[in-house]
């Protein structure tokens, strides 16, 4: 308690801090500030230029459409708004000395494309933007990946980022930059969704349309985000057309989902309104596989079925405050049938809302979410009964974790520049069941978060940007605190070459009880850090339980071309983790024991993006670590250095896109990726292992179980290397002002490759992810 009092008292001493400085930050002339909307749906306009014609003040807007004008000279001027594709929209204002006025604009769709652009909102927010390993993915973007079973997905587009590693069609994973997944945060409209992907993973839990912007960070992310040791991505949902309703259904072998939109209070001139919008859809691979793709397998079956729903409403004021409401809820399931049979579900809701105080120049943030995500794992096991076949549960897992979050953002707009700080609050549940038919061995423990961070950005004579910021964590659980500096820089160095930087110490308290070591594992259970003393390879007692990590990336962004661009970076993780002992044989074991981890390498990215053609290019070279203690077969335990199963060395992803066509309303894609393989612990040999149930079995007369000796040497094999071709061809038919039909054609692992799953150690059997899978899909939007 008296380390908690001292921590209270340091944060509100930095509050106030932060507090006198945003206050001292307000000492300027005048402020021109709203929002930039679609004058014809009334979503914001993301990242669209707003200035002072015959001036140097300008600016962009941010996700939200918002935009900040600071310090300017009273007198009388002319507002521009401009954005790619839209009409040029010009406004006279009167500044009055320490005026703080308000000016939302709408602005319309222009009746002739634009062929070129010479300034881009993008090139000019990388220029006062750090964003060190980070990529900004946007639906168009997606739309242009080949639709796996006819419709695109987030999933699908994340695989062909820098940096990420994708273990499978099955039951795969994605590990950024090193991390597993329980140290990736992923956010939908600031709730944390604690597992983002269904078990087939070629789709995860969003809906494309809904999507508005999505910021994948690899690592060196700023203070604002928190409580996970290797990446954040952050996905922000649109608001829903408020000036009319509209919708699209689409369906396909794979799926068949819904959206629907429309005006709750319908948009106007001040840019007040209301709306909603809500997506659903819904999986049945699992009855259509049989029919449509019998060569898979013996049975012609892939046992993944899935719901999603998502629904959320908006409302805007003439001031350019803004509330939101939304909910999900999803759902999986996976049954291999006889076997074992994995269910999860996820359901959630929040507030959002921000408020712009009439002559204040600082914008607040308030957020409230609840989550909720339970697994469960039911083995099963066919038994003869009355003659007949039945399958029986015989034991089980299971593992929830749900919380709330509640934060309060301050965001203030300085020229050149912005200052943000603010406070989260959380409270966590996590329950793990280690067999489902008893009530013993349960891990339960819950757990009250605080945090406070700073953050402070500025550009220096339009060459040089300076990004420091701090955050301050409590965690309640294991009554410990901890400071985490982080600090980013960007150096413009000529109009086409960029070099930037960032760095920073991270922590979490939440773990895993999945292996590094596990290949095929779809079960994922959490558990609170523990309170107890941690033990690590050196059999030496750690104070604490945090797992902790160092990220330091280094990276320039070159323009080679107008339209082609470049992105180099290399980055360092260094991990402290906290696993469970698998290597427990003992009672007086510890049950936990702490690692080091490694992660490195360098990613090349080069795009070209211009009229009809996007063309995408990625190659990386990795390497990850793990320091642990290895059973060998004859000296029990040792140290040893050793590659997770995820350890793909060299990964290469080539996407391009085509639009054909006079109305441009034919696309083509194709994408191609080839990935080094996976490492494995060899096979040496096997052996016949007995244990008796009592005294009086006869050893000699009575059958063991096969049993296998591994190598001494953890994952030192490598499984083949994995390539895999997909291509598709997209028409577009017009069919009125408000109606569009899209028919897509695709096909997934063109040349059928057999890439490698699993390799059954006793029989060789070959198990090898999705062969070739053609599919058609429709979408009819209104």
């Amino acid at each position: 308690m008296y380390s908690m009092n001292r921590f209270l008292q340091f944060i509100s001493l930095n509050l106030l801090f932060f507090c006198a400085f945003a206050l001292s930050a307000q000492s300027g002339t005048c402020t021109i500030r709203g929002s930039v909307f679609d004058a014809g749906s009334g979503e914001p306009i993301l990242f669209g230029s707003v200035y002072l014609e015959g001036t140097n003040y300008g600016t962009t807007t941010d996700i939200n459409g918002f935009y900040s004008i600071n310090k300017i000279p009273e007198g009388a001027y002319t507002l521009i708004s401009t954005y790619v594709g839209y009409d040029t929209a010009r406004f006279e204002i009167n500044l009055n000395k320490y005026d703080v006025q308000t000016k939302n604009i709408l602005i319309s769709e222009s009746a002739t494309l634009l062929g070129e652009v010479e300034v881009s909102a993008a090139k000019k927010e990388a220029k006062t933007e750090v964003k060190t390993g980070t990529v900004t993915i946007t639906p168009k973007q997606i739309n242009k990946i080949p639709a796996i079973g006819g419709t695109p997905d987030l999933a699908q587009y994340l695989q062909v980022l820098p940096g990420i590693t994708f273990t499978g069609d099955q039951g795969g994973q994605l590990y950024i930059r090193g991390g597993s997944p329980i140290q990736t945060k992923v956010l939908l409209d600031g709730i944390t969704v604690y597992n983002p992907f269904h078990s087939i993973g070629l789709f995860s839990v969003f809906e494309t349309e809904i999507l508005k912007n999505v910021d994948v960070m690899t690592g060196g992310f700023s203070a604002e985000h928190g409580g996970r040791i290797s990446a954040v991505v952050d996905v922000q949902t649109r608001d829903g057309n408020k000036k009319e309703y509209r919708g699209s259904v689409g369906t396909g072998p794979f799926m068949t989902k819904a959206v629907l939109e429309g005006p709750i209070v319908k948009l106007k001139e001040d840019g007040s309104g209301g709306s909603f919008i809500i997506a659903a859809k819904n999986s049945y691979l699992d009855r259509t596989a049989p029919i449509f793709y019998s060569y898979i397998n013996e049975d012609g079956n892939l046992p993944y079925s899935f719901t999603d729903v998502y629904g959320k409403m908006s409302f805007n004021s003439g001031n350019g405050s803004k509330i939101s409401l939304y909910g999900y809820g999803f759902t999986d399931n996976t049954d291999f049938e006889g076997l074992t049979q994995y269910d999860w579900k996820a359901f959630g809701g929040g507030l959002d809302a921000r408020l712009i105080p009439g002559t204040s120049k600082t914008l607040i943030d308030i957020k409230m979410a609840y989550s909720n995500y339970t697994i469960r794992n039911e083995f099963n096991n066919t038994i003869q009964l009355d003659g007949q076949e039945d399958i029986v549960t015989t034991g089980g897992r299971a593992s929830t974790i749900g919380g709330f979050d509640i934060g309060i953002h301050f965001n203030y707009f300085l020229n050149n520049g912005k200052a943000k700080y603010g406070v989260d609050f959380g409270g966590f549940r996590t329950l793990f069941d280690q067999d489902i038919n008893s009530q013993i061995d349960d891990f339960e423990q819950n757990s009250t978060d605080f945090s406070a961070f700073f953050l402070y950005n500025k550009t220096f004579n339009k060459k040089f940007v300076f990004e420091p910021s701090i955050r301050f964590n409590y965690y309640g659980a294991l009554s410990q605190a901890t400071i985490e500096p982080r600090l980013g820089m960007k150096l413009n160095a000529t109009d086409w070459l960029r070099i930037k930087a960032s760095g920073g110490r991270y922590t979490q308290s939440f773990i895993s009880t999945k292996s590094d070591r596990d290949i095929v594992n779809l079960f994922t259970g959490y558990l609170t850090a523990p309170e107890e003393a941690i033990i690590n390879i050196d059999g030496e007692e750690l104070r604490s339980s945090l797992q902790t990590s160092w990220h330091g990336i280094l990276g320039a962004e070159i323009d080679i071309t107008k339209h082609v661009s470049a992105n180099i970076e290399g980055y360092y993780k260094h991990f402290k983790l906290v696993n469970i002992n698998r290597n427990a044989l003992f009672p007086s074991d510890p049950d936990y024991i702490a690692e080091k981890g490694r992660a490195y390498g360098i990613d090349f990215l080069v795009k070209y993006d211009y009229k009809r053609w996007f063309v995408w290019s990625v190659y990386s070279l990795g390497y990850i670590t793990r320091d642990g203690l290895v059973p060998t077969l004859f000296d029990g335990y040792q140290k040893q250095t050793y590659p997770p199963h995820f350890d793909r060395r060299h990964n290469v992803n080539f996407l391009a896109t085509y639009k054909a066509g006079k109305n441009m309303d034919w696309e083509l894609s194709a994408r191609w990726n080839l990935g080094s393989g996976f490492p494995f612990t060899k096979t040496q040999g096997f052996y016949e292992k007995y244990e008796p149930t009592n005294i009086t079995d006869d050893y000699v007369e009575t059958q063991g179980e096969l049993a296998i000796i591994y190598d001494d040497e953890l994952n030192s094999g490598r499984l083949p290397t994995y390539h895999r071709l997909d291509l598709s061809v997209k028409k577009i038919f017009t069919l009125g002002d408000r109606m569009k039909l899209e028919a897509t054609a695709s096909v997934t692992n063109v040349y059928n490759r057999k890439n490698i799953f699993y390799i059954d150690r006793v029989s060789l059997e070959k198990v090898n992810q999705l062969p070739i899978l053609p599919s058609i899909g429709i979408n009819f939007s209104f």
